[in-house]
């Protein structure tokens, strides 16, 4: 036999025996039922967030390709269970994975007892931020406070602002907010102490008109009258109102001016879009009447008459007589001292 036939049989046997001894058996019975269990648990939990999010595509794309002007409240609690439900399909996968992985390493389970307990006390203590946040996602998905699509305004512990914007993703742990500068917000669910959703079911737009007091009240009521019907046939209008706009009367009453006050019930987020166009639709028809701002009025209000005692008395006890007062004063003082 020759030099290199033995080393490969050498070679061989060693390999052979590695298989054979304890690492080798350790790895063909425990390590490779581990590896198999990790990559399985992997690929499955990126199925599972793929098949989330082709479904929530599927129905942004039922929204898209329909004739709604905004998404049905249906459609946007579809779409935050399919976030909440991979999420927790994930979760619940790598616990599997993980009681598979004890049992392939054979530890007691018993043996765990004790520091389950102690590991839960620990957990009690310090993630009980993370349980909180994870009941209060689970209410705001199951009481259907807001979802997918809706604009909200959400007050949080120790934040002095709120925020405001459109919900992009709801998980049982975070809420994701868009402003509307594009900026995104990561919220808590367990730090919201109240939530306002400006999309829900119907909105109202609210339209406070100022006009002078001088002005025929009246006349105003006619030509707002007449923009609440030309705004039931405004093609831009029409499709986001549910009924016609309604002239609530005076709001409130200034030193120079009285508001009315307008509002239009709308599809939920639309409000602010349609208040828009109405204010437009208001300037234009008080502009043609003759009726303006308090701010561009030329004229006075009221005529003021200005009393002697209140003009020029004032200022001479404030800052004295004119220069050619005092000089006149001051030559009929000498004139009489010389007659003197």
């Amino acid at each position: 036999m020759t030099t290199s036939t033995l080393l490969a049989q050498s070679f061989a046997d060693r390999w052979v025996g590695f298989w054979r001894g304890d690492i080798g058996i350790w790895i063909l019975e425990r390590g490779v039922p581990i590896a198999l269990l990790l990559v399985g648990g992997l690929l499955a939990a990126r199925f599972i967030n793929w098949s989330a999010q082709r479904i929530v595509r599927r129905i942004d794309a039922e929204y898209q390709e329909s004739d709604q002007l905004v998404r049905s409240e249906s459609t946007k609690h579809r779409q935050a269970v399919a976030s909440v439900i991979s999420w927790v399909s994930v979760a619940l996968l790598f616990i599997v994975v993980a009681v598979q992985i004890t049992n392939i390493l054979q530890i007691p389970v018993g043996s765990l007892v004790a520091p389950a307990a102690v590991l839960g006390a620990a957990l009690g203590f310090g993630a009980q931020k993370l349980v909180q946040d994870l009941l209060a996602g689970f209410f705001i998905i199951t009481e259907r406070q807001y979802g997918f699509g809706d604009l909200v305004r959400l007050s949080m512990v120790g934040a002095p602002d709120e925020s405001l914007g459109t919900v992009e993703e709801v998980t049982l742990r975070v809420t994701k907010l868009r402003t509307p500068e594009g900026e995104m917000y990561t919220i808590p669910n367990g730090n919201i102490v109240r939530s306002l959703n400006l999309s829900k079911d119907w909105a109202r737009a609210v339209i406070d008109i100022p006009v002078p007091t001088s002005a025929d009240l009246s006349v105003v009521n006619d030509v707002l009258h007449a923009v609440a019907e030309r705004a039931t046939e405004d093609p831009v209008l029409k499709p986001l109102m549910l009924d016609a706009p309604q002239l609530m009367g005076v709001e409130s009453i200034g030193v120079d001016s009285v508001n009315l006050r307008m509002v239009a019930r709308t599809l939920p987020g639309k409000q602010f879009e349609v208040g828009r166009h109405i204010r437009v639709l208001v300037v234009e028809a008080l502009r043609r009447a003759g009726v303006v701002s308090p701010t561009d009025a030329t004229t006075p209000m009221v005529g003021a008459i200005v009393h002697p005692a209140t003009a020029d008395g004032a200022a001479e006890s404030t800052q004295g007589p004119p220069e050619d007062k005092k000089d006149g004063d001051k030559k009929d003082g000498d004139k009489k001292d010389k007659a003197k």
